[in-house]
Formats: C-alpha cells, sequence, structure tokens
C-alpha cells in the first residue's frame, strides 16, 4: 500500500440545522445547533484513514483546547500527527447552515490554517517524498499549496489537486504537475469557462484541463456522479441514489476515498466508484467527520453490489 500525506485545513464546524437557507438579510428561526470537526484537509485527511489509507496529516491549528483536541482524534482515526504544527492564531473555525433538504451555505474563518507556510512544507519534505500520492486542496494559503506540489512532482509523487474552495486561476505550471485534479462542476467551470450543464459539457471541460498538461480529471458532478478522464480514457461513473441529509463534506469524504482506493492499486474507474460509495453514505449523517464511513461499510456496500 502507498504511503498518503494530506497537506491542507483544520476547522472547527459550528453548524445550524435550519429549514431553509437564509436569504440576505433575513433571519431563519427553529434551528438545532451543533459542533463537529472539519475543514477540507482533515476531513480528506480522516477519510483517507477511516477507509485504509496509511496517512500523515500536514495541518496547522490553533496552540488551543480545540487545536489539541483535534490532534487527538486524528491520532484516533490512525493518523500519523508528527508534523501536526500549533500556532498562536486561533483554530480555523467554519459557520454552516444546513437545510432540511441537504443543501449548504457556509463561512470560514481560517485562523490558524493562513499559518501553514511553505517552510513548514520544507521541513517535512522527508514524509513528502516517501510518499506515493499527495493530496492538496485550497483552504490553506496558495503559496503553500503550490510549493508542496512542486516539492511532491520533482520526487515522482503523484500529486492530487482538489480545487476547493476556488477562489483565483490556477497557474499552467502547477496544472502541469497534477497527476489528478478534482473538481466539481462549478469549480471545473470556473476553471476552464465552460458552463457545465450536461456530462458531455463535463467531458468538454475534463478534456480542456487535460490540454494544460494534467495528467488525470475527475469532474463530480453531485447527485449525477462523475466523469473519469484521461488521454486513453473518457468514463461516467454514476452516483447512487440515497435521501441526503447533509451534504457538508460529502466531496471531502470522496477525495479522501478516492486516494485511499488508489493507494491500495485501483486504477482510476475502480477508485471512482469507491468514493462514490462512500460520500453516498456520508450524505445519509449529519457533520462532516462524524459521517465519514469505515471501511467495512463501503466494503459491504460494495459486495452487495456485485
Amino acid at each position: 500500500m502507498g504511503k498518503i500525506v494530506v497537506a491542507g485545513s483544520s476547522n472547527i464546524d459550528m453548524t445550524a440545522y435550519v429549514k431553509s437557507l437564509p436569504r440576505p438579510g433575513e433571519t431563519i428561526g427553529g434551528g438545532r445547533f451543533g459542533q463537529a470537526n472539519g475543514g477540507k484537509g482533515a476531513n480528506q485527511a480522516v477519510a483517507a484513514a477511516r477507509l485504509g489509507g496509511d496517512v500523515t496529516f500536514l495541518t496547522c491549528v490553533g496552540d488551543d483546547l480545540n487545536g489539541r483536541a483535534l490532534k487527538d482524534v486524528f491520532a484516533s482515526d490512525g493518523m500519523d500527527t508528527s508534523c501536526m504544527k500549533f500556532s498562536s492564531s486561533p483554530t480555523g473555525t467554519a459557520l454552516i447552515f444546513v437545510a432540511e433538504d441537504g443543501e449548504n451555505c457556509i463561512a470560514v474563518a481560517p485562523g490558524a490554517n493562513r499559518d501553514l507556510l511553505p517552510s513548514d512544507i520544507d521541513a517535512a519534505e522527508g514524509r513528502i517524498r516517501g510518499a506515493e500520492f499527495l493530496l492538496v486542496q485550497l483552504e490553506i494559503p496558495l503559496e503553500t499549496v503550490y510549493h508542496a506540489v512542486e516539492i511532491a512532482a520533482n520526487d515522482g509523487v503523484k500529486v492530487i489537486l482538489n480545487p476547493a474552495p476556488f477562489s483565483d486561476a490556477i497557474p499552467v505550471e502547477v496544472l502541469r504537475r497534477l497527476w489528478l485534479i478534482t473538481p466539481n462542476e462549478t469549480e471545473a467551470e470556473c476553471l476552464t469557462g465552460i458552463k457545465i450543464n450536461s456530462i458531455s459539457d463535463a467531458y468538454q471541460a475534463a478534456d480542456f484541463l487535460l490540454s494544460q498538461g494534467v495528467g488525470n480529471v475527475i469532474i463530480t458532478l453531485g447527485s449525477t456522479g462523475s466523469v473519469v478522464c484521461n488521454s486513453s480514457l473518457r468514463e461516467f461513473v454514476p452516483a447512487r441514489t440515497v435521501q441526503a441529509v447533509d451534504t457538508v463534506g460529502a466531496g471531502d469524504v470522496y477525495n479522501g476515498a478516492l486516494v485511499a482506493a488508489l493507494s491500495e492499486g485501483r486504477d482510476l474507474v475502480d477508485a471512482a466508484r469507491f468514493a462514490t460509495l462512500a460520500s453516498s453514505i456520508a450524505v445519509t449523517r449529519p457533520g462532516a467527520q462524524d459521517g465519514v464511513p469505515h471501511r467495512e461499510e463501503v466494503d459491504a456496500l460494495e459486495n452487495n453490489q456485485q
């Protein structure tokens, strides 16, 4: 099994479960409050570890109660936390609204996530070089992400970028270093300028990204499924129909499950199918990390479909 390094954010998620998402200036009463662990990097690292991956997590949290508690939780999920950094800034916080239909909106105060610096990537260079996969997102400083991508790619590590949350164009020199990019349909539209209203549109957007030098592309299409593409492959992987309770973190579970499956030697399409099953379980449960399934659950579902 190949080793995985995840470099990314860690947050505390504070969630209000409400009847509908508030419009600008609107107050929605009667909600229910919940607090859980989150952050795109942490969600993906937890998912990869719970689903069988050998994961080292490189992140920065506050030197506070939340930060210390997060380290304990990550260790309990079997992750190597030796590369975690503690900062004088508070642990990152996400404020989330989740509607009855499962849709959500999120505002993030990054806090200590801003303190994960390129020098911290240098300090963990040995771990990155010893990995088969590096998984990164865009919830830490971009210069840190791009430095991690450069170090990993130069050493032959397969780099997977989940370009979320998307904020600005990704330089072509970064795209060329990516073994795989995993945007959702909104992020793919921002990256390519191609509006995605169909599977055909998704293939067109994937072709554009491949033309920019990316090795492989998976575009996730929510409840529709995903397209998996490279220079010799174009395949649609349908989603599993479920009753969604909370879609927060579903994409993160997909990415974590995907890299875990790839680290076992599965091909892209088989890994995408595994990730689809994992995320279909996650959306039936509230909470980002609380909703992450364990390996035996996905294996049981996979076995039932064969």
